[in-house]
């Protein structure tokens, strides 16, 4: 094996003949330590031959659900069926075999590249070796994952590798130094101190050459202008590579980038495998430049192995088969072309693809591969590898490190994101002016009653809209992230929640009180520090509950786009049982019930009786029916002085109801099959 420098030359040769399977006396190397420390002074810079593995895969088969061509009627009646008759009660679904008898072996220190054409099967067979498969995929129980000849689990996998995903899933606002921070947070033991985990950090920063763009915040493509695409995808390197993972997983690695920042990713993943790792990608379309830095290749087709080795038995392979390369051409090229089914032409290319898939199965190549995957561990062996086994934690970090890592992140998020602070609280500011200054200077008489009523249900509707639909663009837009760090096992969804909850908190705190301490003096309501400050207490209980439902939508959403649909007829309902437009005595028995969920009814009684109760002096200028008193506004409206308290305790209910919904719904999502 050849070791590489940084511009990826050849230095000097590391092999040490530790890939023979024979001798499996070293096993899986134990996930929290086999004396492994971090930090500049004592991290190993490469992996030791005790530690290095042998990954192997035999049989792999997929299956994936294909959607019944029927017409929409015919579909509900059958799945109507399933559910009325006996049996098992599911719809039998027709599946498609994604991946045929896949078998293969990446040896440490080598680099591996799965090639294909689009749809061959890359991207499939990636997520099963990484136990990562989508729901509806379903993996053959007869396929068999082994490391050193140790059949393993999704659990063992996770604690033993690392996978570098296609699409890069950032938090915009972080810098790159921030974001490795956090992740060195939760992925690192936690036997190791937060002097090594930053020393840790700035090691790797340094190996991936991402010093110049370290303190950089990550940015989004195309709404904040940050890290350019090649330091965002070693940003991605970076952060797998914190624990110093033996197998590392790349998918599609280089998509997106120049043949530049493409041959720069090549050159790490290159100084990777220098250390002993084992480094299984995929990629679509390498450069002949590319392709040279390849230890071996797999080539997919139709979801066949077409063939396994090095890159010069690749070519010998072909010229056997009479489908010689040409002179001067990528020979990458050359193979997926021959493998992809071209349009006009599927019979003749399937029948090529099976000829050349054939021939392989039957090469000493693929026997040998084949001997490698069925050579299994004994009993014994199997019996030490389960026992080490309890050894693997879930989660690296315990629960008050995760709470306070997302606590911390989701507190820079606040700070440095305008979208929060800036907007939201000049927001704020030009509607309360707004409304102080059309209801301004209101006094006690029949006019004045009926406009501060009407203020006092605007500080409820204004409250409710604004911080639904701005924890709903927030919460919403960070799914994708939350749902990858938690099935990545950086986080449990309780720390999220509480930790993302506790961080927002002060600033739904400061908006209602910024709101209500500049209106309600504006508006000329009731006098007194004591009811001031009661009126503040309220707007922000409405504001926390608001918030709360805005977590149940954004959680229990698949899309920002569908939360954005679904809050404002939701809201609706909760809006006409406030008392304000429907008299609380003529809610219809059968919605009473929807009614008892309504914060704009607890909020607005809550606010009216601070405002009326004890009120005796309002004047009657004009002959027509006028309330004299605020006893007579508040039995107008149904409402009793004594639900002062139980209106605020039910406020404080809904907040505890609607954000242990919300969880739940967030629970279910980090749990959903993979």
């Amino acid at each position: 094996m050849l070791r590489y420098n940084n511009d990826g030359d050849t230095i000097e040769d590391i092999s040490d003949g530790s890939d023979d399977l024979s001798d499996k006396s070293a096993l899986i190397p134990s996930s929290s330590g086999s004396g492994k420390s971090y930090g500049t002074d004592k991290f190993q810079t490469s992996i030791s031959i005790e530690d290095r593995l042998v990954y192997s895969w035999k049989e792999i088969d997929v299956y994936g659900e294909q959607k019944v061509q029927a017409p929409f009627w015919q579909r509900m009646k059958k799945k109507f069926c399933c559910c009325c008759t006996t049996g098992n009660g599911k719809e039998f679904v027709t599946r498609k075999h994604l991946l045929k008898n896949v078998s293969g072996v990446a040896y440490s220190g080598e680099l591996l590249a799965v090639l294909g054409a689009s749809g061959a099967g890359k991207t499939t067979l990636m997520n099963s070796l990484c136990f990562r498969s989508p729901p509806g995929v379903k993996i053959s129980p007869s396929s068999i994952r082994t490391i050193n000849g140790v059949p393993v689990d999704s659990e063992t996998i996770r604690s033993q590798s690392a996978y570098v995903q296609q699409d890069d899933l950032f938090i915009a606002s972080l810098t790159a130094k921030e974001h490795l921070t956090f992740q060195a947070m939760l992925r690192m033991g936690r036997d190791v101190t937060q002097s090594q985990k930053a020393a840790r950090v700035n090691e790797v920063i340094n190996e991936l050459s991402l010093r110049k763009c370290a303190n950089t915040i990550i940015g989004s493509p195309g709404r904040i202008k940050g890290l350019s695409g090649g330091e965002r995808k070693r940003l991605s390197f970076a952060s797998e590579t914190l624990t110093d993972p033996v197998i590392l997983f790349c998918d599609e690695p280089t998509s997106g980038l120049d043949s530049f920042m493409a041959l720069n990713v090549l050159q790490v993943l290159k100084k990777l495998a220098a250390k002993g790792k084992t480094i299984i990608i995929t990629i679509h379309q390498p450069s002949s430049e590319l392709f040279s830095m390849f230890d071996k290749i797999l080539l997919i087709a139709e979801g066949r192995s077409a063939f396994l080795g090095t890159p010069h038995q690749a070519t010998e392979f072909f010229d056997q088969l009479g489908v010689p390369c040409p002179v001067n051409y990528n020979p990458a090229d050359f193979f997926v072309q021959i493998l992809a089914i071209a349009p006009n032409k599927e019979q003749e290319c399937r029948t090529t693809i099976k000829k050349i898939c054939d021939s392989f199965a039957v090469s000493s190549i693929a026997e040998e591969i084949n001997k490698v995957a069925s050579n299994l561990a004994t009993d014994e062996e199997v019996a030490t590898r389960r026992l080490s086994n309890r050894k693997i934690q879930r989660f690296k970090a315990s629960w008050l490190t995760q709470f306070y890592a997302i606590t911390w992140r989701a507190w820079l998020s606040v700070l440095k994101e305008p979208m929060l602070v800036k907007v939201r609280l000049s927001q704020t500011i030009m509607v309360s002016l707004l409304i102080g200054v059309i209801f301004y200077g209101q006094i006690l008489d029949q006019d004045g009653v009926m406009n501060i009523n009407g203020a006092l249900f605007l500080f409820l509707t204004n409250m409710t809209f604004q911080n639904v639909f701005s924890v709903i663009n927030v919460f919403a837009a960070e799914q994708p992230i939350f749902i990858r760090e938690s099935r990545a096992r950086l986080y449990q969804a309780s720390a999220y929640f509480f930790g993302k909850t506790l961080a927002e908190l002060p600033l739904f705190l400061l908006i209602p009180i910024l709101f209500t301490a500049i209106s309600y003096p504006m508006i000329g309501l009731r006098g007194g520090w004591p009811y001031f400050l009661i009126a503040i207490g309220i707007v922000c209980l409405i504001a926390n509950v608001s918030t709360s439902f805005g977590y149940l939508i954004s959680c229990a959403s698949s899309s920002i786009s569908m939360a954005l649909s679904i809050a404002p007829p939701v809201i609706i309902p909760f809006l006409i049982f406030g008392g304000f437009f429907l008299n609380a005595a003529s809610v219809p028995d059968y919605f009473k019930w929807l009614s008892y969920f309504s914060w704009f009814r607890y909020g607005n009684e809550a606010l009216m009786i601070n405002q009326w109760d004890g009120i005796n002096d309002i004047m009657c200028t004009r002959n027509i029916t006028c309330p004299t008193s605020g006893d007579i506004i508040l039995e107008t409206f149904n409402f009793t002085a004594s639900n002062f308290w139980w209106d605020i305790l039910a406020l404080v209910g809904l907040i505890v109801i609607l954000r242990v919904g919300a969880y739940l719904f967030l629970l279910s999502k980090s749990r959903s099959k993979e």
